[in-house]
């Protein structure tokens, strides 16, 4: 990947133009008073913010991991609100982001915001020298929509080449055409690719993207001599596995890459180059996640600066990974009031982690012994996927964070009423 933190400017475009891109819109309302009086937000500002994974943390598939929903219950104040900046960090995308704070409202228990939410392909916006070209698009769900809302405004997908070069998806022969083809629909030349998530069909994505690669934007003829470098990549979420409703873990976007780029190398005898490899363990995904906890703190007018992120997650290669390597970043710029100056990583064991957390007296197994399952682009570096901490559950993570902290009793006596009148 080079050095650690080589993403460094695109993540100062990140900070500069967020506001400007539409993630203020739909902001966060004005905290309502706390109802406690003679106290106000002010003495009670925390100095610490959330960063919670998904899959596997809160949810396994459509249902909630037990526990889950009264742990956040420790977070809010007396009114109900959130009291602690959060953000919610999946590397899922074959949605936008209103639909999954729908879910997570729904799980939860508590209002989750559109723009607490940060999908694997939230970060494309930050990527505007590509939004007027003219992109192949590969997910599932509505993709064209997808892009579109990040911004992409000349967007093919791939069932649009499917139609339009009805010869070129040949691998299921119940889908070959039984007759003569003519066809009547030319698609512009393509520009860029851009990898959303994993495809229904793989053989039919894995065909035509390569097709798209080896013929500069144009699978109309084969040629014999492909251009290299190749149309720009861009790929969202690089996870191997990630955990459902299964008792194993199922193939995720990274499984799909992997077939993409050994097939391309396996064909052309070179590598296959990304533009951008995005969602976590990417530094640009968590600087994002940082920018809007500290917007959070600002719209509720919290004062103290936050200083401390915790990243909860349960797959060692993307979310302690992806939090550690963020740790690094945050230390080298250390000083730059008002970063934070560190983000710690807690491994949970209710999801990817799960089989390997058998004994609960003693989860603190070490990691570093796994074989890496992170992409072939980030250099594997043991000490990034050990844990700060490894807990049972998201409860046990949160009882962690608010010990440390020293913001459990405070919490506690919001709710009791032992603060002082």
């Amino acid at each position: 990947m080079g050095a650690l933190c080589s993403w460094q400017q695109i993540l100062s475009r990140l900070v500069k133009k967020t506001s400007s891109l539409g993630w203020a819109q739909g902001a966060l309302p004005s905290a309502p008073p706390l109802g406690v009086r003679g106290f106000s937000a002010s003495h009670l500002s925390p100095s610490f913010g959330l960063l919670f994974d998904i899959d596997g943390v809160l949810v396994r598939g459509r249902n909630p991991i037990p526990g889950a929903a009264e742990a956040f219950r420790k977070l809010l104040d007396r009114s109900g609100k959130m009291a602690v900046p959060c953000v919610f960090v999946t590397n899922a995308g074959n949605c936008q982001r209103q639909e999954r704070a729908t879910e997570l409202s729904r799980v939860l228990g508590i209002e989750v915001f559109a723009n607490q939410v940060i999908l694997a392909h939230s970060p494309l916006r930050m990527f505007p020298q590509f939004h007027d070209k003219c992109v192949l698009v590969s997910g599932q769900g509505a993709v064209d929509e997808i892009a579109k809302d990040l911004g992409f405004r000349n967007v093919v997908t791939i069932e649009d080449v499917r139609q339009a070069y009805p010869l070129l998806d040949m691998v299921d022969e119940r889908r070959r055409p039984r007759s003569a083809v003519t066809v009547s629909v030319k698609l512009p030349a393509l520009e860029a690719v851009v990898l959303l998530g994993e495809p229904v069909r793989w053989e039919t994505s894995l065909q035509l993207i390569l097709d798209v690669l080896l013929s500069a934007g144009q699978p109309t003829e084969w040629k014999t001599k492909s251009l290299y470098p190749h149309l720009p990549v861009l790929a969202c979420n690089m996870d191997l596995l990630w955990m459902a409703e299964a008792q194993m873990p199922r193939f995720g976007h990274g499984a799909f890459l992997l077939c993409l780029e050994t097939l391309y190398h396996k064909i052309t005898g070179r590598q296959l180059r990304y533009e951008a490899l995005i969602g976590k363990p990417s530094p640009v995904t968590y600087n994002f996640a940082e920018h809007l906890i500290l917007s959070q703190a600002r719209e509720q007018g919290w004062s103290n600066p936050v200083r401390t992120l915790y990243a909860i997650g349960d797959n060692p290669m993307a979310d302690i990974y992806g939090a550690n390597l963020y740790n690094r970043c945050l230390h080298r710029e250390r000083g730059e009031s008002p970063r934070p100056h560190s983000c710690q990583s807690i491994l949970v064991c209710t999801g990817v982690y799960s089989n390997q957390c058998t004994a609960p007296s003693d989860p603190n197994a070490s990691v570093t012994q796994a074989v890496f399952h992170g992409h072939r682009d980030f250099q594997f570096d043991p000490s990034l996927v050990e844990a700060s901490h490894i807990v049972r559950d998201v409860g046990e993570a949160l009882e962690l964070i608010l010990k440390k902290e020293g913001w459990r009793s405070r919490c506690d006596s919001i709710h009791d009423g032992t603060l002082p009148h």
